[in-house]
């Protein structure tokens, strides 16, 4: 298994040998291109992630989720997961954490871990996404795609409580 990834790589090789392509040239180039690729969405994602430090830090993830319990209670949604809800179009790492924490606090096959397990594997980290491929080719207005995203993320959140309702309960 360990050599699956040295053998493409020599076949890329080799294959590019046969059909006379300057390997080693175009190797440079991908890695140039790269590196611009980087340099040009560093500062979006930094961004970023100071934003998602500055809320998580402030405290106003917290009181938002407070603020929003009692009503996701009352529609029967469990309320453990609401960080998470808040958390994972922004950040995949946070929610992941808090995914994990919510396993230890409420166990993987409670119903609230189910929601969350359905929930991790549907939904996108929206932001970081469109901060990624947007940035990535240059484009400001993201108006219209982050409120398609924001609606999908919105649809996974209730279809992952409908789906762990009519399969597990």
């Amino acid at each position: 298994m360990e050599f699956i990834m040295p053998a493409f790589a020599c076949a890329a090789v080799v294959f590019g040998i046969i059909k006379r392509v300057p390997v080693f040239d175009v190797f440079l180039k991908g890695a140039k291109e790269g590196i611009m690729l980087i340099y040009n969405i560093a500062p979006t994602l930094i961004g970023l992630v100071f934003a998602v430090d500055l809320l998580r830090s402030s405290g106003a993830v917290e009181s938002l989720c407070e603020l929003i319990r009692p009503a996701a209670e009352a529609l029967g949604f469990p309320a453990e997961i609401v960080p998470m809800v808040l958390l994972r179009p922004v950040s995949g790492s946070g929610s992941t954490a808090l995914l994990t924490a919510l396993y230890q606090d409420c166990g993987p096959d409670s119903f609230a871990g189910r929601v969350a397990s359905v929930l991790a594997g549907s939904s996108e980290t929206t932001f970081y996404a469109i901060a990624v491929y947007f940035g990535c080719i240059k484009i400001k207005k993201i108006r219209h795609t982050l409120f398609a995203a924001l609606a999908a993320d919105l649809t996974a959140v209730i279809m992952s409580i409908i789906t762990v309702r009519l399969f597990f309960y």
